[in-house]
């Protein structure tokens, strides 16, 4: 029978977990620091401070009453943001708790040291001794009862409550003389500092599923707690700063027991050593406990070693995870100073709070089952604010939290490419995300390139002196399709060269085979229910004068037969690319039909004179990412003038995900619904052997790159739009990779 968790935890439960998890070292030991640097506008910086956390405390609120059996940041940022994310922000959240448990200890100790009369040297050594036997307890694993905690966290509140409301009468405002002489600078650096004091806000989420009525207590008792934990925080500095002369606090390493001497005297001393005490002991061991489940967490997701997850059989805890953390303790203890701890664990902490807001984003944006009983208000405008905040303050607060947080994200990055990305195949909601949004965008530029235009659409025929009649004629009727949805015309020019000796002027007589072409051309004018003109250039270089006509002209769309990869054009280039690369405006090439192409430039002949002949079927292949939209809109042009059916064909060696066969099944759904003509749609694996191309089913193959391989025996078409067309080179690459 499967085992259930009794949802048990109300309200106040969910207030209490809050409180208990923020208040710590972001009261007794920052004020003093960050007074260094914003002086008395510090008050104005933990205000806030708290006001930037609420968009990260909505957003995870709602993701977990979406995902309460998973609990977490990691987890939530994991699932939302893919298996690389997922390895920064663990390890991002590992060091910031790391490193609060830290700031807990080495600013704990002078609390504890400012009742007795010993030297301060002897701080780090006792913070290492704490530190070491709150690992040694978390190994062993000893319980803290509920009861204990509440009764701690009922003696901090009384303290702090005393402390705030009992100071007020002797703060001197004086004090607070130049409030921003600090700028608006020193301020955000503050807030930066002190912006993990917030940190243990959303502690909540991971005993979600413990939570009765998550939808209406998640967040009610997140954003509550919050909002009473931001005024208690502010009064407590304000009283601080009010009661003491400045600079006097930075002065002490127990700011908080200096200020209850000058308000409160001997008992307001007792009762602020006390609550720091379990304050900061409790911090510490939380940070031990919690941190070390990160790695633990990783290693169950194949992104950290498998020790990492292993429970001790002897104490039944994740011992190696739990003593990994607390090498890491101990090294911050004694090597990093005070203020340095402070900014890195802020640091970090901001860090994963902008990646939390990101993977919210995510999970609404993507395909993934996503059903939150609660919803962020204001979405995507809250999430966006935290985004951009969070950079803001990782800017203004030094460059040691900068330099930190670039590290924790390239060393994630660095782990991840070289130890799990060869051990997952999950991926992201956000990676769901953008890739419907790239499926989106496709639609929309081919939603515009299949609109017919509005005035003089010209389709311009560049003809060599010989060609096949045949070709010729594929060639016009190709033209002549594409013409028509926009109430077109087409051009049909012969462009003739003439050697370097010969002057052109000799050369403009007519002979007796430019009269019989455009005689031919007028004739086939005559076919097609659109004007059809017909001129000859004559030039020493055939090139240049086609892209001077088409700059002079201003063509929409050149139609051109394909030329041989022969040895000439391996060594000198192609003409066709150089007009391509010279020219601003859609291509076509013909290849009238691609299994024989050793006779496409054979002398006239007369028995083939049938253009495109008979068309039932218009395939489209595309193996680089979305249909180009030009294919499309060429296809769809074709297949209406011939009443065909088209038939999108997706090239794809496997499907990372079910995620991605969903996304381009609805790609392909919405393609159809811009064609006027009947669509079927499909996926080619390079690895199948025969396919509905193979077997001669398709009439007419349109592509965008000669990188497709096919066994067809009918006309093709190589489509080249213009740049604009297509998106820029960071598009291209998203497309490729995830669609």
């Amino acid at each position: 029978m499967p085992k259930t968790l009794e949802r048990d935890l109300g309200l106040f439960s969910v207030f209490a977990i809050s409180i208990e998890a923020m208040i710590g070292s972001g009261i007794f030991i920052l004020p003093a620091l960050a007074a260094d640097i914003a002086g008395p506008a510090v008050v104005l910086a933990y205000l806030i401070a708290g006001l930037l956390v609420v968009p990260a405390a909505l957003s995870k609120s709602e993701m977990a009453t979406a995902m309460p059996e998973s609990g977490g940041t990691y987890v939530f940022i994991e699932r939302g943001m893919g298996p690389l994310l997922g390895t920064i922000a663990g390890a991002g959240t590992w060091f910031a708790l790391s490193f609060k448990g830290a700031l807990a200890l080495v600013g704990g100790v002078p609390y504890l040291l400012y009742l007795f009369d010993v030297p301060q040297s002897i701080t780090t050594p006792l913070a290492l001794a704490l530190a070491t036997l709150l690992v040694v307890v978390n190994v062993l694993g000893a319980k803290q009862t509920g009861q204990l905690q509440v009764a701690i966290v009922a003696v901090m509140l009384a303290a702090l409550g005393w402390f705030a409301v009992g100071g007020v009468p002797t703060v001197q405002l004086t004090y607070y003389d130049g409030f921003f002489d600090s700028g608006v600078g020193g301020i955000l650096e503050a807030t930066g500092l002190v912006f993990v004091s917030y940190a243990g806000v959303t502690k909540v989420a991971s005993v979600a599923e413990e939570i009765e009525d998550p939808g209406r207590n998640i967040p009610i008792g997140i954003l509550g707690s919050l909002a009473f934990t931001t005024v208690l925080y502010v009064l407590i500095v304000f009283v601080m700063l009010g009661v003491t002369e400045p600079g006097s606090l930075s002065d002490s390493s127990a700011p908080m027991a200096v200020a209850a001497d000058a308000a409160l005297g001997t008992a307001g001393v007792l009762a602020v050593v006390v609550a720091a005490l379990l304050a900061l002991i409790s911090t510490a061991n939380a940070g031990v406990l919690s941190s070390s489940r990160y790695p633990f967490a990783m290693s169950r997701d194949n992104l950290a070693p498998p020790s990492l997850g292993e429970i001790s059989d002897r104490f039944n805890t994740p011992s190696t995870s739990i003593t990994l953390t607390g090498v890491v303790l101990l090294l911050l203890i004694a090597f990093v100073p005070i203020a340095d701890i402070a900014k890195l664990a802020s640091a970090f902490q901001i860090l994963v709070f902008v990646l939390v807001n990101v993977a919210l984003i995510a999970f609404r944006r993507g395909a993934m089952e996503y059903n939150p009983d609660f919803r962020s208000p204001l979405y995507p405008w809250v999430q966006l604010f935290g985004v951009g905040s969070g950079l803001l303050l990782l800017t203004q607060m030094g460059t040691l939290p900068l330099v930190g947080a670039v590290v924790i994200i390239v060393a994630g990055t660095v782990w991840y490419l070289a130890y799990g990305r060869s051990r997952v195949d999950r991926e992201g909601a956000a990676v769901d995300a953008i890739r419907r949004e790239l499926g989106s965008q496709a639609v929309e530029r081919t939603r515009e390139a299949v609109t017919p235009a509005t005035d003089g659409y010209e389709v311009l025929v560049a003809v060599p002196e010989e060609m096949n009649l045949a070709n010729e004629r594929t060639l016009v009727d190709v033209a002549a399709d594409l013409a028509r949805p926009h109430h077109g015309s087409v051009s049909v020019v012969r462009f003739d060269h003439v050697a370097d000796q010969v002057p052109l002027d000799a050369a403009t007589t007519q002979s007796a085979d430019d009269i019989e072409f455009e005689a031919r051309t007028d004739a086939m004018a005559a076919d097609f229910d659109l004007p059809i003109r017909v001129s000859e250039v004559v030039s020493h270089d055939t090139r240049h004068a086609l892209a001077h006509y088409i700059d002079s002209t201003d063509v929409d769309m050149l139609v051109m037969e394909t030329e041989p990869n022969g040895l000439r054009e391996r060594l000198f280039g192609s003409d066709v690319e150089w007009v391509l690369a010279h020219t601003d405006c859609d291509a076509v090439l013909v290849d009238p039909n691609r299994t024989t192409t050793t006779d496409r430039h054979a002398t006239n002949g007369d028995d083939s004179d049938t253009g495109l002949g008979e068309v039932n079927v218009v395939t489209v292949v595309t193996d680089e990412g979305p249909y180009d939209p030009a294919k499309v809109a060429i296809a769809d042009a074709i297949a209406a003038a011939h009443d065909a059916e088209i038939r999108f064909e997706y090239v794809v060696g496997e499907f990372g995900s079910d995620a991605q066969r969903s996304t381009l099944d609805d790609y392909h759904e919405d393609i159809a619904s811009l064609c006027s003509s009947p669509v079927r749609t499909g996926f080619l694996r390079p690895d199948d052997g025969a396919s509905d191309l193979e077997t001669g089913e398709t009439d007419v193959l349109v592509t965008g790159s000669s990188s497709v391989s096919l066994a067809v025996d009918c006309p093709s078409i190589l489509v080249r739009p213009r740049d604009e067309t297509t998106p820029g080179w960071l598009g291209r690459r998203l497309e490729r990779r995830l669609l």
